[in-house]
């Protein structure tokens, strides 16, 4: 097994049950001894933990948004995500610049044009490769219907300002990340996310073990 770093994001619209699985893979690399670094977005550093209060809880348009996911963002690759690559280690990140072209840019409805601009500027001069777009190897789309989503977060904490968001503005974030997808295919793994848990980590297992990272499962093994 490679010892080249591994950089895999996941996405996917609030409710969609990502979370709940990235502890699992991170013990499934940590079985074939691999180190594994566990981190978010927006978040990942002290500096981006404190904006990502912000993001979460304070009004603002568009624009300010993305300039503050953006921020955080860059502050996390260059203090977590390049060293922790650098080293060889495999980074599982919850949400990375996906996630500002499908909440910012189809859900609030913000030019995607300047968020390519800020893609740019904030993910290359990290990498070894100064002229490197930072991306992940693969992002992990669970990919639920919005309303599906809805109903699972009705019965969840009290939601953010995101999560309290109308069922249209996941509609509109839903075919973002769908769109996004559609772009950089090699780039992503669909997971049908309205199956129960052992159906979703089943289609998991399938994507690593498909590209070599992890063994694939046992035949007559459903879950993890």
């Amino acid at each position: 097994m490679s010892r080249t770093g591994l950089f895999i994001s996941f996405e996917g619209i609030d409710g969609a049950g990502k979370s709940s699985h990235i502890s699992g893979l991170a013990a499934a690399f940590t079985a074939q001894g691999r180190r594994v670094v566990l981190t978010r977005e927006p978040g990942g550093t002290p500096l981006a933990e404190k904006l990502r209060v912000l993001l979460l809880n304070d009004a603002m348009d568009p624009l300010t948004e993305a300039l503050l996911a953006f921020a955080g963002r860059r502050d996390h690759l260059v203090q977590v995500i390049e060293p922790a690559l650098a080293r060889g280690d495999v980074v599982l990140c919850d949400r990375f610049t996906d996630a500002t072209f499908a909440y910012q840019g189809a859900g609030r409805g913000f030019d995607l044009a300047p968020l390519a601009q800020l893609e740019r500027l904030v993910q290359t001069g990290v990498a070894p490769d100064p002229l490197q777009l930072r991306e992940p190897d693969l992002t992990v789309w669970f990919d639920l219907p919005p309303e599906v989503a809805a109903e699972r977060l009705a019965h969840a904490r009290v939601p953010d300002r995101f999560e309290a968001q109308p069922l249209e503005f996941f509609r509109r974030v839903a075919q973002g990340y769908a769109d996004r997808a559609a772009a950089a295919p090699q780039r992503f793994a669909r997971i049908d996310a309205n199956h129960e848990r052992a159906l979703v980590w089943g289609q998991l297992q399938a994507a690593f073990a498909g590209r070599g990272w992890l063994p694939a499962a046992p035949a007559d093994q459903d879950s993890a």
